[in-house]
Formats: structure tokens, C-alpha cells, sequence
């Protein structure tokens, strides 16, 4: 692994189903007693992990700036915000000014009430084309009508923000989300920029996202289990609503400025496999080579990304197993049985957490009982995060304890 400048996390924003804020999450989540947040009825056969009660006017103060966003859009800006805040660049318009964004988004929310009026009224229509395109431009406001464009969550991200340097969106699941991490650590380590705010945000109360996932068959449509204990009845995800959002900093940036490190990102590296038989193993492999010397001086804990679908969820399981039994990994923690799978999201979610255990110097207490996850005696020096889709995209972050 070829190691450029140090890059640095220096701001941490959260929300999901178990809080707000980087404090709420340490301390729900070091508890050994608390339990996932779910919303079994809801959505019945369906589980959610629903996303807490929020205040959205304390990061977005304009009634009308979050009425012309939809549900994933104030979840991102209100994370964006809060790791904006957390690192010191909130008001410093001349911080902001060259603060690059670097955002892993989905498509927008759809408004179901419409659609099923659409859908109840088109097959009746002489020219349903023609019917179509008025009833949405008519039913729907301008900004909604143009939902559908993943770059609008930058896009009021720096409206309402400021950050106003350099904007990346990427799409593609849950491999964006590894992608934008990996972009942004790689350009700061090639001296192409020294501050990044990355993250993605995922609204999962929606009916329309849970049809398209259901569709797929990948939605967990049994009474809650733990991540680990879906497979022998198929296997899938419970979405989680959540925003995580990460201030990636060169080390001396943030030295002269006076911000303060989590921990260091020391590598991100993805990849894409046809997921045929023995595909993942393999591009886990050799993706771990990338990380081959960090790795290499003990066993690392590692918060994986695993979402419960199968049968990725027991080929990663079955990597890990591996890297145990050579000495290279320790415990275990899937962080989707609490927080839910967040798909964009959810592997700079997995990214955030890592990096709070290692400022606490704890890993998290076993999520389940399935027998994976084992205590963790002692203080982790180095983590490794996993980032399997749920159907395509492999990815794995190793964040270190920052000198």
C-alpha cells in the first residue's frame, strides 16, 4: 500500500435510529443492554429502523429551504451539518470556501400518494404518455418534480452550508458510499485538495424504496434477527434511516488550523466482482493485500457492513473466518443488526463508527448472540470496516489510531 499524505477525520456527523450526534451514538452503542431501534408494524411483513426524533430547523433554520426537500435530503444536509460543526468549519466562510464535497446519494424520494392516483388513471388515458408527463408537472412542486437528481443533495448542502469547493456525486448503492470515501482519501493523499466533507444520507420509511428492494427479494420479511442469524431463513436487510457524514482533513491542514484527529484513514480500496461462485472471497483477498502491512501486526477488530442478504452476507463471513484463523482479524461487529442497512450511507456510517471506538479506545460490545460476534478485551489500535452491497460492490477501510 502506497501511503501519500496522513488524512485525518476531524469531524463526525450522525443521525439514525438511535440518536443524533457522534454522543448519542458512543453511548447507545457501548451499551451492552440497549437494544436496535425497529418499527416492526409499520411496514408489516417489512421492518424499519426509523429514524429518531429530529428538529430539522436546527441545521436547516428556513421553513421554505426544507420544504423543498425531500426526506433523504434533510437527513443529509442535517448530518452535513452536524460534521461541519463538529470539526470548527461551521461560519468559517473562508474554510467552507474550500471545503470539496464528495457524496455517495441515491434517487429521490417519490410522492406515493401521486403515483398510485397515476397508476389508478393511466390505463384509461388516449395518449397515457402525454397524461403522464402533465400529471407529474402539475402534481407535483418544481423542486419534487426534479427529485430524481441525486446531485441535489450537494447542491443544498451548499446552499444551506457554504461549503462551496469542488462537488463529486457518486451513485451505485452501497459501493458509492465506500467510492466517496476512497475519492476523497486518495485525493488528499495525492495533494489535490486538504479538506473533504463525504457522507450520504438514506430515508428507508418508504414505501416506494421498500417495493423496489422487495422486488429484488431483498428485504428480511420475518420478526427481527441480528444480521447473523438471517440465513437460514433467506436472508435480507432491514433498511435504516440515517445521515453520516465525515470531515476528511490532511493531517497538516488540520494542524494549522487546530483541528483535532478521531483517527487516520490509512487506506480505502474497492472493487467490483460478478459475485459468481467464489467471487467475493477472492476480491476481499485481494483487496486485503492492499492492507497487507497495517494487517499484518495482529489481530484487527472489524466493524462490517454485512447486511443480512445472502448469500454475500455468509461469503463475507466465511473471508473473515479465514482471516481469524490466520491471525490477521479479531472480533467482529456487524453495526447494521442496530443501526439498520443505510445502503448509501452505510459505509461512511461504518467509517464514523470506527472512528469513535478508536477515540474511545473500545470497541463496541457484541451486537448478537449468534456466536460471531465475541468480547474484545483491550484498547483497538486499528480497525478494518467492510462494505459488501447488498448485490454489487466490495470495499474495505482500514482507520487507525491517530499519532
Amino acid at each position: 500500500m502506497t501511503r501519500g499524505r496522513e488524512v485525518w477525520i476531524t469531524g463526525i456527523g450522525l443521525l439514525s435510529s438511535i440518536g443524533e450526534g457522534h454522543s448519542a451514538h458512543v453511548r447507545e452503542l457501548l451499551d451492552p443492554t440497549a437494544a436496535a431501534k425497529v418499527e416492526e408494524a409499520r411496514f408489516a411483513p417489512y421492518a424499519v429502523h426509523p429514524l429518531v426524533a429530529v428538529d430539522f430547523g436546527r441545521q436547516i433554520p428556513k421553513k421554505s429551504d426544507q420544504r423543498q426537500m425531500e426526506g433523504w435530503q434533510r437527513i443529509g444536509v442535517y448530518a452535513a451539518g452536524l460534521a461541519l460543526a463538529d470539526a470548527g468549519l461551521a461560519g468559517d466562510a473562508a474554510l467552507l470556501d474550500v471545503t470539496n464535497l464528495v457524496i455517495a446519494a441515491g434517487n429521490g424520494d417519490r410522492d406515493c400518494e401521486l403515483d398510485q392516483r397515476i397508476l389508478e388513471q393511466i390505463e384509461a388515458q388516449p395518449a397515457p404518455g402525454a397524461y403522464l408527463n402533465q400529471a407529474l408537472m402539475t402534481g407535483l412542486r418544481p423542486t419534487l418534480y426534479l427529485g430524481e437528481l441525486s446531485n441535489l443533495l450537494a447542491g443544498n448542502i451548499s446552499i444551506i452550508h457554504k461549503a462551496t469547493g469542488s462537488s463529486r456525486t457518486f451513485k451505485g448503492e452501497e459501493v458509492s458510499g465506500v467510492s466517496a470515501v476512497e475519492n476523497a482519501w486518495r485525493r488528499i493523499g495525492a495533494g489535490e485538495g486538504d479538506l473533504f466533507l463525504v457522507g450520504g444520507a438514506l430515508n428507508a420509511e418508504r414505501e416506494d424504496l421498500l417495493l423496489g428492494y422487495e422486488l429484488g427479494r431483498y428485504l428480511w420479511s420475518h420478526p427481527f434477527r441480528s444480521v447473523w442469524q438471517r440465513g437460514d431463513a433467506g436472508g435480507g436487510f432491514v433498511p435504516g434511516s440515517a445521515g453520516a457524514f465525515l470531515v476528511l482533513e490532511a493531517r497538516e491542514h488540520a494542524e494549522r488550523r487546530g483541528g483535532k484527529p478521531y483517527a487516520e484513514v490509512a487506506g480505502v480500496f474497492t472493487d467490483r466482482s460478478r459475485r459468481g461462485a467464489g467471487d467475493v472471497g477472492a476480491t476481499l483477498t485481494r483487496l486485503t493485500r492492499e492492507l497487507a502491512g497495517p494487517l499484518g501486526r495482529g489481530p484487527v477488530p472489524v466493524l462490517s457492513g454485512a447486511s443480512g442478504v445472502e448469500p454475500v452476507t455468509t461469503e463475507e463471513r466465511a473471508f473473515l473466518d479465514g482471516l481469524a484463523r490466520a491471525g490477521l482479524v479479531g472480533a467482529v461487529r456487524a453495526f447494521g443488526t442496530r443501526l439498520g442497512h443505510s445502503v448509501e450511507a452505510h459505509f461512511p456510517l461504518g467509517v464514523a463508527l470506527a472512528a469513535l471506538a478508536l477515540r474511545e479506545r473500545a470497541l463496541f460490545p457484541p451486537f448478537d448472540a449468534s456466536g460471531m460476534e465475541q468480547p474484545f478485551e483491550g484498547e483497538p489500535e486499528r480497525i478494518l470496516v467492510t462494505g459488501l452491497g447488498h448485490w454489487r460492490g466490495e470495499g474495505l477501510a482500514l482507520l487507525e489510531r491517530a499519532n
